[in-house]
């Protein structure tokens, strides 16, 4: 005798759902689409955290003093929250599903002793390419929740990309790098294959200056001026 269709359905997902976290090393990170057997436990933990989120939602609200938000999906209950909890403890992140399956294939690539490559096309792990997954985190780290900053540098090692220079930066950085070599040579003849270098870094000062002479008409008075000072033959 079956007395409740919904106790029944909870707890064929919940088998269900700790059968997947037995059989995949991500827990309970799975993918929408996923199933065991027949059974789409995949798209039953996408609603189980849909009513979880709404049951957090109500509780703010409440806790303001604010109207319930509209909405048709029910709050998920204690009992079913403690239920999945104790099969995966992260099974409802703030942040996508799809980046905590990522970010836990990327950890047990690394715990078996792995590397994270920083390109495409080098390691696939149960179809999540992890180089390309890492260098988007690498150039998204700024927009990341602290938690995901925290737990991409204290366990994967991946911090932010270095910022883009601007064209303005990039031009004050060759322009000291001209300065410095017609201070030593007395003249702004500099051969095109001639690397400067200048507090450490290397600038293509050689390149640079043929590029200059090329693009004048484009250049800036201003610009144009900074290189005269420094006696550049402009052809």
């Amino acid at each position: 005798m079956v007395w409740s269709h919904f106790d029944t359905t909870l707890e064929e997902g919940l088998a269900a759902a700790a059968k997947w976290a037995d059989e995949h090393e991500v827990g309970l990170a799975a993918p929408v689409d996923a199933v065991l057997g027949e059974y789409p436990v995949g798209r039953w933990l996408k609603n189980q955290r849909a009513a979880a989120r709404r049951a957090a939602e109500l509780e703010r609200c409440r806790a303001e003093g604010l109207p319930e938000p509209e909405g048709t999906a029910a709050p998920l209950s204690d009992e079913r929250r403690n239920a999945l909890e104790e099969i995966d403890p992260g099974w409802c992140p703030t942040w996508s599903i799809d980046w905590q399956r990522a970010f836990r294939l990327a950890w047990l690539h690394i715990k078996a002793g792995g590397t994270l490559p920083d390109k495409a096309g080098v390691v696939i792990s149960d179809g999540e390419d992890l180089g390309k997954w890492a260098a988007a985190q690498r150039v998204g780290f700024a927009k990341l929740t602290m938690p995901q900053q925290a737990m991409l540098t204290g366990t994967l090692n991946v911090t932010a990309a270095p910022a883009k220079r601007t064209r303005a930066e990039m031009w004050a950085d060759n322009l000291t790098a001209a300065r410095q070599y017609h201070e030593r040579e007395g003249h702004l003849e500099v051969p095109r294959s001639h690397t400067e270098h200048v507090n450490g870094e290397a600038v293509r000062l050689g390149a640079w200056i043929s590029q200059q002479r090329v693009k004048v008409t484009k250049l800036t008075p201003e610009r144009v001026e900074e290189l005269s000072a420094l006696e550049m033959r402009w052809s």
